[in-house]
């Protein structure tokens, strides 16, 4: 898609389908999208519009500004997401404003408990990937710890594989911690079954030294996702690590053209801008001009 909603551009298509076509080709010319990709944003920092059952307003301000795939959070385990229960009215909204969704976050406690009832939702949603945040391990994990997880979620993404969905997984809290002078993150891509769990990166990590470009070469073809979000390092280094200074995509520390350049080597199919609405805005302007 290009970055004009489904129904804008075919609202200026209207000149047969041989013009539309040409249309298509030369609009996706003049906006260069990382690894010519569509645009993505993830709803976890517009969750105050979900909760309050605008939905359909957040669509359609997102596909505005250029958005044009949506990044879910499953409303079985994320609270300010339970207006979304209806899984076929969500695609609805997202049709309706030219919006792809192929991507969800879903939480550890319901994949364990409610693991058929999150695939239902994600299959009336389309959605095809399934993501979970962190596995929910220890502060300070054991080897054996970090195993147990692992053998948990090969067995929760192999029931899912069954069911046409790819389990993926995020790198936050327990994924950032280490064992034995090792990341567990780095652990986790030993005992993961490549064809059952793929990676999300999360590049605000880059605060605890987690570099999207270097994992990327490091493991080629583990990954199908990313978050983008780009940070002050100067500030962030006076302050708290784990919370680091957010700045519009490309004003910050991240250098994009070296990261969407990995990311091909990684095996990345989609990414989600993962900010407030204001910097979304500025970091979708600047995706739209950023030539890899």
């Amino acid at each position: 898609m290009t970055p004009l909603s489904r129904r804008s551009f075919l609202k200026r298509a209207g000149m047969g389908a041989a013009v539309a076509g040409f249309a298509s080709a030369d609009l996706m010319t003049l906006h260069a999208n990382p690894l010519g990709l569509p645009i993505g944003s993830q709803t976890w920092p517009h969750r105050e519009l979900i909760k309050a059952g605008r939905f359909a307003e957040l669509a359609a301000t997102l596909a505005g500004i250029g958005v044009q795939a949506l990044e879910m959070c499953s409303p079985l385990d994320y609270e300010d997401f339970a207006p979304l229960r209806d899984g076929k009215q969500v695609k609805k909204v997202l049709a309706d404003h030219g919006l792809a969704c192929v991507s969800g976050h879903f939480g550890m406690n319901e994949l364990r408990t409610r693991q058929a009832e999150s695939i239902a939702w994600a299959h009336d949603v389309g959605i095809t990937q399934m993501i979970t945040a962190s596995l929910d391990g220890a502060e300070h994990p054991s080897l054996d710890d970090v195993k147990r997880a692992a053998d948990e979620y090969n067995k929760i993404a192999a029931t899912a594989a069954k069911a046409g969905i790819q389990q993926g997984l995020h790198n936050e809290d327990f994924e950032c911690s280490n064992v034995g002078g090792r990341r567990t993150y780095d652990i986790l891509f030993e005992l993961l079954d490549p064809a059952l769990v793929k990676f999300q990166f999360q590049m605000s990590t880059i605060s605890l030294g987690f570099v999207a470009a270097d994992y990327f070469t490091k493991y080629p073809g583990r990954f199908f996702s990313m978050h983008v979000q780009d940070v002050d390092l100067k500030a962030t280094a006076a302050g708290d690590a784990s919370r680091p200074v957010q700045v519009p995509v490309g004003k910050g520390g991240i250098d994009w053209v070296k990261t969407f350049q990995a990311a091909k080597i990684g095996g990345v199919k989609n990414y989600f801008v993962e900010q407030s609405m204001d910097l979304t805005k500025q970091s979708v302007a600047f995706l739209k001009t950023l030539q890899v």
